[in-house]
């Protein structure tokens, strides 16, 4: 249908207008005609999708937190071990946060904007899938003792946090060679952490 389909372009670019607006000016002072004209859309046209900016913002939340999951899903499903399953998870979250600014924003969105991907819940959520996957399907499943997954979900939390807000300011953090470089050191830490997959 195509006012269907003109409908759902139209909720988007709003979408993404905001986000790079926010991104540009932050959300406080971010003006919802100046979103509409990015957006090349009319006034009317933002307010029939959105009923204010705290309903956009929220928008914004939401489609960070659905790209995300699906970032979060193909960890999950990697038959790689634990290392290597981050390596890769870490490689695609920073591809897609460098290139989509929905995420981008979406990540930087403060807890008193948009509750919901604060910087406490990733970490909180991050580690417990490194942990699931550190017990179930990485370094040494169930064989080893519980000290060692933890520590290694610690350990790869930190690094995948830590990478992400360096990249914010310099995003040649987030290149290939620069996580594959991060990743070699790994293994001199903690002994649960295996070498990253080929090298």
């Amino acid at each position: 249908m195509p006012t269907q389909h003109r409908a759902i372009q139209s909720r988007q670019a709003l979408i993404r207008s905001a986000a790079e607006t926010f991104l540009e000016k932050g959300v406080p002072a971010a003006g919802m005609v100046e979103i509409s004209r990015r957006a090349r859309l009319s006034k009317g046209a933002l307010y029939f999708h959105f009923t204010s900016k705290d309903d956009l913002t929220l928008a914004v939340r939401d489609t960070a937190l659905d790209t995300l999951q699906r970032i979060e899903e193909g960890l999950i499903r990697s038959p790689q071990p634990i290392g290597a399953a981050v390596q890769d998870f870490a490689a695609e979250l920073f591809a897609r946060v460098e290139g989509d600014p929905v995420l981008r924003a979406g990540l930087r969105l403060r807890p008193e904007t948009a509750p919901g991907l604060e910087i406490t819940s990733l970490e909180r959520r991050w580690y417990a899938l490194f942990l699931d996957k550190a017990m179930t399907g990485g370094a040494g499943g169930a064989s080893r003792s519980e000290t060692e997954p933890r520590r290694t979900a610690q350990l790869l939390t930190s690094v995948v946090v830590g990478l992400l807000h360096l990249g914010y300011e310099d995003p040649a953090w987030w290149a290939e060679a620069a996580l594959a470089d991060v990743w070699t050191l790994l293994p001199a830490a903690p002994a649960a952490v295996p070498a990253p997959a080929g090298s």
